[in-house]
């Protein structure tokens, strides 16, 4: 279709664009900005007066639960649900069942989201067979064959140091950036929450921020051995982020991503265990929220994720420490990020560029940009819409988030991927 916006404010902080602009979209891609191509008939006119236009969200870490935990939810129903919250690409973890570690499960995972056609889902290949982190996957052929943009070995760690350090090797030949969960499996041992004050009163296994810290310390001195490009998932610790914003000045090719949640969320909101708040990393201190802030204001921390896990209701219900971590998180992403730019954070520009071209620049993918050429993912928003999460209306398979009952402002009205719509609400 040929579909002409009109009438929004155009941010496309890719390409410095930040103001009220008309919108031609064409044969899927961005055919003219202000005046129209020659002989351009619009199909469709959509009125964006009082919205805001922006690229389709790119989130760097969801978990879709197919192949292997369908009884949680499905490609289709989370990639409906993206599109609800303005996203238009979903990167997705190897740790699927069956594991990313062969062509075919990528390819998989590729097909069925060609066929729900709400989002394109890239995913990261396997960096070690299994996960098990003993031997080395065939990371070239994931790459070639399965259409794996990354490698990354999940949330399990590699107790060998030695074949980390060959695998960060075999990654840096092919020119693979590894996505990293920096995390010491005996200092985090069996914890469930933040190790402070509110864990010893709840009596919960504490995580440190040592568990983090100390991985990130030995990650970096790889990185910088191995020369791979490396990007740090879902930080957790202000100390964390001082260690990266080091390696930065180093020119250490390295970039890293929050969860939302961590940005508005401590360990105070555990509360009466409280397991909609029961996620890893843990929800850490006042201290290193207003870190992860700064780090965001400074440019140090790239990109915000949703870190989307969604649960079947059953997930849940257990004491706080058997119950499994995650929040369903697609639809707050950009309403939570817009907040960030109201609290003054950083500007609304950097705000989205956190969501859009931040993410599509760490993946290597085309998208998060609207220039002339570019793909046609679009999300139109209304920036003053005010809306409350609740448990009937979203979108997810997975209802568990600790948003409940907070009101948002910021709703998506139209998201279009590659120039078609796949959300929209009757306005």
């Amino acid at each position: 279709m040929r579909i002409h916006i009109k009438g929004g404010r155009l941010i496309d902080p890719a390409n410095q664009i930040d103001g009220r602009h008309d919108l031609y979209l064409a044969d899927g891609q961005v055919a003219a900005i202000d005046t129209a191509p020659d002989g351009f008939s619009a199909d469709q006119v959509i009125d964006a007066t009082d919205r805001i236009v922006i690229p389709g969200l790119v989130d760097l870490n969801a978990r879709l639960r197919e192949p292997g935990q369908e009884h949680k939810s499905t490609i289709a129903s989370e990639t409906r649900a993206a599109a609800a919250g303005g996203i238009t690409t979903l990167c997705v973890q190897p740790d699927t069942d069956p594991i990313i570690d062969t062509p075919a499960v990528a390819e998989l995972i590729h097909h069925r989201a060609r066929q729900a056609g709400y989002a394109r889902v890239v995913t990261l290949g396997a960096l070690t067979v299994q996960l098990q982190g003993e031997h080395l996957s065939e990371m070239e052929e994931l790459m070639r064959e399965g259409g794996c943009i990354a490698v990354s070995n999940a949330l399990q760690p590699l107790n060998n140091t030695l074949v980390y350090r060959r695998a960060l090797e075999y990654a840096a030949n092919f020119n693979l950036t590894v996505f990293i969960y920096a995390n010491d499996p005996w200092l985090s041992n069996t914890g469930c929450a933040h190790e402070g004050a509110i864990s010893t009163r709840l009596g919960l296994p504490g995580i440190p921020e040592s568990a983090e810290t100390v991985a990130v310390a030995r990650d970096l001195m790889l990185i910088e051995q191995t020369g791979v490009r490396a990007h740090f998932m879902h930080l957790s610790c202000t100390q964390s982020i001082q260690k990266i914003a080091r390696a930065r000045h180093d020119n250490l090719p390295v970039s890293t991503d929050v969860a939302a949640h961590q940005l508005y969320l401590t360990e105070m909101d555990i509360g009466d265990f409280n397991s909609a708040c029961h996620v890893i990393p843990p929800l850490r201190t006042r201290r290193d929220l207003d870190g992860l802030r700064a780090g965001l204001g400074k440019g140090t921390i790239n990109a915000i994720s949703s870190a989307h896990q969604p649960h079947d209701p059953d997930a849940k219900l257990a004491p706080f420490c058997e119950t499994e971590p995650g929040i369903s998180a697609l639809e707050t992403l950009l309403p939570l990020t817009l907040r960030l730019a109201e609290e003054n954070v950083m500007s609304l520009s950097d705000a989205i560029a956190r969501i859009t071209h931040e993410p599509a620049t760490i993946l290597g993918i085309d998208g998060g940009r609207l220039g002339v050429g570019d793909r046609a993912d679009v999300c139109i928003f209304d920036p003053d819409e005010r809306w409350t999460v609740d448990y009937n209306t979203l979108a997810s398979a997975g209802k568990n988030t600790p948003f409940l009952g907070w009101e948002m402002q910021g709703r998506v009205n139209q998201t279009l991927l590659a120039g078609e719509s796949v959300y929209q609400v009757n306005l």
